[in-house]
């Protein structure tokens, strides 16, 4: 499609007489181009000028297809001589420039085609200027070990383009950013300083062929000031040099502009890795709300540096760093990006205008308001771009009289200067007003609180922890107080809520990030204040794992729980991406305490019951072991080879095999493996397979329980496996179901009952299951069952007694007893089934108990299995009626169904009674089955 084709709009000459005059050449062209030509020329002296230049060459880029005359143009500079480079690409830049002004001005081209355009011609003449400069040293040899075969990677030198450069945005008139590094890799520590040397001649020499003002112009102002502490380091800088300032001293500015640095010329592969190494430093791991404050911080000096305050009118108005200009737009995408892009790879994208549709979906900003930012950004890009090109000058700024304001309208096609007017400051004003209220929304809360005489000295006494003793973070807390201290004595007991706030603050190690981030979203201050006043536990873990309100801020946390599919597969993935096994381990910690606060938080606030929270513990658990367990192995196998025969299952015992477990649960395993016909493993240092499968299993326990810089997972107790303590920690296939069948006893088949193989190859899995369900259906003695349960009854009421009226898990009619009647429920009547209700139910169907006798334990056991759940969430020690504060006596309250603590109290009693006297009966009752059911 021609030029004249694709015209969607056309500029109104300023200078009618001009634009006549410089058509004079274009006289053969479509009547809509030369409306164009005549429009540019009547508004722009430096069009006009190129015009008459280059007629001969913009007549025939204009004849044919508009997206194909740049190409043409760039293959002609590459075999170019570096004799005639300097000229060649002045020559080429004036051309760029005048086939994407009309482009512009007649809407052949988007903005996105005009920045990229500029950017492409940026890119080709940095890389042809480098390499030219590069060419004369390595014929002398001033690159010690390289020569010009290393040229197409320029020795190892890269220019790393920044800000609009970088994000393929220039300006019509940009000066280009760069940062230029070399791989010192490449080379020997000897030869390390003359390298250098070499790459800051080039530098100097690359930046004097581009900025050079000559009789042809200039190609780019080349601003090389955004590298490390450009006042005292050198030109260019070895890589290794970068990084190390970086990480021990970079500024949240300079991580917010890499968010745009790209390879732009040179060695290409060696820069992307340099990035790629530097993505820790730009991409926090966690939700970063303190580059709001930052950002603002930056504004605030750029206005004050540029003299740039408040102005009401737009003369001389500076559309680029001028309060609502395009600076702002960025400023505020960026943060956003910075903010959540270290957990959203997907948000970190170069371009603003993408990045704030990235930012929509995602949805951390509203979708009408990337459309109407994204509209303001192009408009006042357009704007800045007609400024421009006016006389090729660098500048942002609106015109200073009416005269100059009439020319950029008709540059627009606008012949109403006073609603165009009108439009530009409709747009700053909307553009300053959303971005004031993202980086300055004043003092948090209301005044609330402060018309106390005296503070009370709990709170006096918060400037003192470990969180507040930086001045940048007790500023943001004190704004923050008003409104906590407002919430927290809007809670049932305000003191018991202030007492369990003032030991979170206290546990908090640092505060400036956790501060920002309840600064910016004040339903979490509402979720934390909630915590505090009702769970002094979950506040005392979010103390020390702050880190997971990142996940609060996600927008999926409070939807409906995936299931344990849906978390494998996520937790699969992030093991994937990883880097090494040491952060496999450390994101395994880091995505299962998010998951795990929120079943927690769901529970909490009654999004699920104590049933429903312990299945998604026991799922979270299962996730870890599916996901960890091919993690460990794989880097198990790197050392000693691959598992020998089938591998090896994890099989889960006690409450993690029936599917439920609360906040504070240990994981009971055992690991199971089956060799088949081998005798070792096959690696570099193999292994007798027994030695094999034990050290691969104290491995997996050292994955779950080790604490690493991100804590730990899980406890383990692996006491349930055949022999106990005094068994090895893996056992063989055949060696578990020898040992089940012949030697076990009998609270070890109890055990077995709710076995259930849970991480790990699902044929080994299903053959272990056989062996379970073979063992399970043996004949057996019912009367020597019914005396080794009374035997292991006696046991545990004497190893551990019953610790208050809140203790529903020792003694006579607690869950231990009822489980382990169920259990017995189960061996006796070879029920497959894991769960204490379920087992309970296959008994009553053989006979063994009446039906009412089972619904009436299952009820005792469902009470006092809530109580359970939500009392290890509330708190750390043992449940007591004393220490329990009035939010938590609610929690229990809802959760149980009963009106009070003082209910539910005689309700556990009366119920436990029942279920003892129930038990006691059971186990002296002779044991007659009924021949049906299973």
């Amino acid at each position: 499609m021609s030029f004249a084709d694709r015209i969607t709009r056309t500029p109104i000459p300023f200078d009618a007489e001009a634009g006549t005059e410089a058509l004079a050449p274009f006289g053969d062209l479509p009547p809509e181009t030369r409306q164009v030509l005549a429009g540019a020329a009547g508004c722009s002296p430096y069009l006009r000028s190129l015009m008459a230049r280059e007629a001969e060459w913009l007549i025939a880029a204009l004849s044919g297809p508009a997206e194909a005359a740049l190409p043409a143009l760039h293959d002609t500079l590459r075999p170019m001589p570096v004799s005639e480079l300097k000229s060649g690409l002045r020559l080429a830049k004036g051309r760029v420039a005048l086939l994407a002004g009309l482009a512009d001005l007649a809407g052949v081209w988007s903005l996105e085609e005009v920045t990229g355009a500029l950017t492409d011609f940026a890119d080709l003449s940095v890389d042809l200027a480098m390499k030219a400069v590069l060419a004369r040293e390595l014929e002398r040899g001033k690159f010690p070990g390289q020569s010009l075969d290393d040229l197409p990677q320029a020795a190892g030198m890269v220019a790393l383009a920044m800000g609009k450069m970088g994000a393929h945005e220039l300006n019509y008139s940009s000066d280009i950013d760069l940062i230029m590094l070399f791989d010192e890799s490449r080379y020997e520590p000897a030869d390390f300083p003359e390298a250098r040397a070499g790459f800051i001649r080039a530098t100097r020499r690359m930046t004097a062929l581009l900025s050079e003002i000559t009789g042809e112009g200039y190609v780019w102002r080349t601003d090389l000031r955004l590298r490390p502490d450009p006042s005292v380091t050198p030109v260019c800088l070895a890589m290794e040099a970068a990084e190390r300032y970086y990480e021990s001293v970079g500024r949240t500015w300079e991580r917010a502009a890499h968010i745009k640095a790209r390879p732009a010329g040179g060695d290409i592969a060696a820069g992307e890795a340099y990035l790629a190494r530097l993505r820790p430093f730009i991409w926090r791991r966690h939700l970063d709300f303190a580059a709001i404050q930052d950002a603002h911080d930056m504004r605030l000096r750029i206005k004050e540096h540029k003299g740039l305050h408040e102005a009401r009118m737009l003369e001389g108005r500076n559309l680029k760093l001028g309060a609502g200009g395009i600076r702002e737009i960025e400023f505020f995408t960026q943060t956003r990006q910075i903010i959540a892009g270290g957990r959203d790879p997907e948000l970190r994208l170069r371009g603003t205008v993408p990045a704030l549709a990235r930012l929509a979906e995602a949805g951390w900003i509203p979708a009408e308001l990337a459309e109407r930012f994204t509209a303001h950004y192009r408009a006042l890009r357009e704007i800045e771009h007609r400024v421009q090109m006016v006389a090729d000058a660098r500048t942002h700024c609106l015109p200073t009289n009416p005269e100059e304001f009439d020319r950029l309208a008709r540059m627009c096609g606008e012949s109403d200067t006073a609603a165009f007017r009108a439009a530009i400051a409709e747009r700053l004003a909307d553009v300053r007003q959303t971005a004031e209220s993202f980086f300055a929304p004043g003092p948090a809360g209301a005044a609330a609180a402060a018309d106390t005489e005296e503070e009370p000295e709990i709170i006096g006494r918060w400037r003192l922890y470990p969180a507040l003793r930086s001045q940048r973070a007790l500023q943001i807390f004190e704004r923050l107080k008003p409104d906590l201290l407002a919430r927290l004595n809007a809670a049932p007991k305000p003191e018991e809520a202030i007492a369990a706030f003032d030991g979170f603050l206290a546990g908090l190690p640092a505060g400036v990030q956790l501060f920002s981030m309840f600064e910016a979203n004040p339903h979490l201050r509402a979720l934390i204040v909630d915590i505090a006043s009702t769970a002094p536990a979950l506040a005392s873990y979010l103390s020390r794992n702050s880190g997971v309100l990142d996940a609060v801020i996600g927008g999926t946390f409070f939807e409906r729980w995936p299931g344990k599919a849906a978390l494998t597969l996520e937790l699969d993935r992030l093991l994937a991406e990883s880097g090494d096994y040491e952060e496999q381990l450390d994101v395994t910690r880091r995505w299962f305490k998010e998951w795990h606060f929120r079943v927690g938080v769901h529970l909490l606030r009654g999004i699920s019951d104590a049933g429903e929270a312990g299945q998604q513990y026991a799922d979270l658990a299962e996730a870890v072991l599916a996901a960890l367990l091919p993690a460990v192995t794989d880097d198990f196998a790197r050392k000693h080879g691959a598992p020998p025969g089938r591998g090896g299952i994890a099989v889960g015992m006690g409450s993690l095999g029936a599917g439920w477990l609360n906040t504070r649960s240990d994981l009971d395993l055992i690991m199971i493996y089956d060799a088949g016909e081998e005798e070792a493993s096959d690696g570099a240092r193999p292994l007798p397979v027994a030695t094999y499968y034990a050290r691969l299993t104290k491995a997996v326990l050292t994955a779950l329980t080790a604490p690493t810089a991100e804590g730990r997972l899980y406890e383990v107790d692996m006491r349930l496996r055949p022999s106990g303590k005094q068994g090895p920690v893996a056992t063989s296939l055949s060696a578990f179901e020898s040992y089940q069948k012949t030697e076990a006893w009998t609270w070890e088949h109890l055990a077995l009952t709710r076995a259930r193989a849970v991480a790990g190859a699902v044929p080994l899995r299903e053959d272990v299951e056989a062996v379970r369900l073979a063992v399970l259906a043996q004949p057996r003695d019912g009367a020597k069952v019914l005396e080794d349960v009374r035997d292991m009854r006696r046991r545990l009421a004497e190893a551990k007694g019953r610790q208050g009226p809140l203790d529903v898990k020792r003694g006579p009619g607690g869950l231990q007893d009822i489980d382990l009647v169920a259990q017995a429920g189960a061996l006796l009547t070879g029920s497959h089934a894991r769960r204490t209700a379920q087992q309970l139910a296959a008994a009553a169907r053989r006979g063994w108990l009446s039906r009412e006798e089972a619904d009436r334990l299952t009820a005792a056991h469902r009470l006092a299995r809530a109580v359970l759940g939500v009392g290890r969430l509330l708190v750390d020690g043992p449940l007591s009626p004393e220490t329990l504060g009035q939010g938590a006596r609610e929690v229990l309250a809802r959760e149980t169904g009963l009106a009070d603590l003082d209910t539910l109290l005689a309700e556990l009693e009366a119920r436990r009674d029942a279920a003892a006297a129930i038990i006691d009966a059971l186990l002296d009752r002779p044991v007659a089955l009924a021949e049906t059911g299973a």
